[in-house]
């Protein structure tokens, strides 16, 4: 397949697009680098630096399959300027999606994300179940699916809510709950859980690239919106898991976040999709990767520390 991939330089999209060309497939990474590229070269691979904003830009000519992953990522970078926030994952979003159309573009992959539940009560958060989204990231994801359903009837759209990702990538995140306790853990010995009673779901990396594929594969029959998340659990539960490989002590402080939803993700499961990854194999993944000198707690692995440094700018 052809396929365009937004974000393809991120923390998903870079072994996300490893994994589509070790497939075969030929691919188009668009992505502004904000966080370097950490792609090597390959025949099939062409790497656009491009704000997915100029969406004209875009070569979307012979693209089989869209798959968006661009966007400001976290509550924290999309509180530095509100406006850029909205414009990169809302107005972006649409613009992408009415090329691809006129393009004639078969399917769009859209990555949404879990946290546009907000706080949740049920004791299984299913796709059907009301949004309440209480951030500015939160809302742009949400207003995003609405404004891709509403293309439905034009180009077979297929919505992916990710839980909290977690793993070692070569486009590293600390700042992702597994993945920043167990960094703590290595470096401090001393694990920080702000809250801690918060329920939150989770995927490991590799299953997350996973869902990707089957989406590429079988999407053409499964329009709609999709749970990909398969360990939901406290803050706290995983700070203790981390303990069980690196010593550290755990300190409780005061959380200003209250989300805490536990995802269902039964209907994904239906499809035929089933995981393979656990957050057990990310933390002793990171824990591998520190030991053997491929990570270092540095800041660009930081999204707001290394955003607070660029020179944003909302059109």
């Amino acid at each position: 397949m052809n396929i365009l991939l937004t974000g393809g330089c991120g923390y998903v999209g870079t072994p996300l697009t490893q994994s589509l060309l070790t497939q075969g497939h030929r691919v188009t990474v668009v992505d502004l680098q904000w966080f370097g590229n950490h792609l090597p070269a390959h025949p099939n691979l062409t790497v656009l630096r491009e704000d997915i904003r100029n969406a004209d830009r875009i070569p979307m000519a012979g693209v089989d399959v869209v798959m968006h992953l661009a966007n400001v990522a976290n509550d924290p970078c999309a509180d530095l300027d509100s406006k850029l926030n909205w414009e990169v994952n809302t107005l972006a979003t649409m613009l992408l999606v009415e090329r691809a159309i006129a393009h004639g573009v078969g399917r769009f992959i859209y990555a949404s994300s879990g946290s546009v539940y907000g706080v949740k009560e049920e004791p299984e958060v299913t796709e059907d179940l009301p949004l309440v989204p209480i951030s500015d990231y939160n809302k742009t994801k949400m207003i995003s699916e609405r404004v891709l359903l509403s293309y439905a009837d034009r180009i077979c759209v297929n919505i992916v809510r990710p839980a909290t990702v977690c793993g070692y990538s070569p486009r590293m995140r600390l700042d992702l709950s597994v993945n920043l306790l167990t960094m703590q853990a290595l470096t401090r010995g001393r694990i920080t859980v702000f809250g801690g009673d918060q329920t939150r779901p989770n995927i490991n990396l590799q299953d997350m690239i996973r869902v990707y594929h089957h989406f590429l594969e079988h999407g053409a029959r499964l329009p709609g919106i999709f749970n990909a998340g398969f360990e939901n659990i406290s803050i706290l539960e995983i700070a203790r898991r981390v303990t069980c490989h690196v010593p550290a002590e755990i300190v409780v402080t005061p959380s200003n976040d209250p989300r805490s939803y536990r995802v269902s993700s039964k209907k994904l499961q239906a499809t035929g999709f089933a995981p393979q990854h656990t957050v057990e194999d990310a933390i002793v993944e990171i824990i591998a990767a520190y030991r053997d000198g491929r990570l270092r707690d540095e800041e660009a692995h930081y999204n707001i520390k290394t955003m607070k440094k660029l020179p944003l700018r909302a059109a």
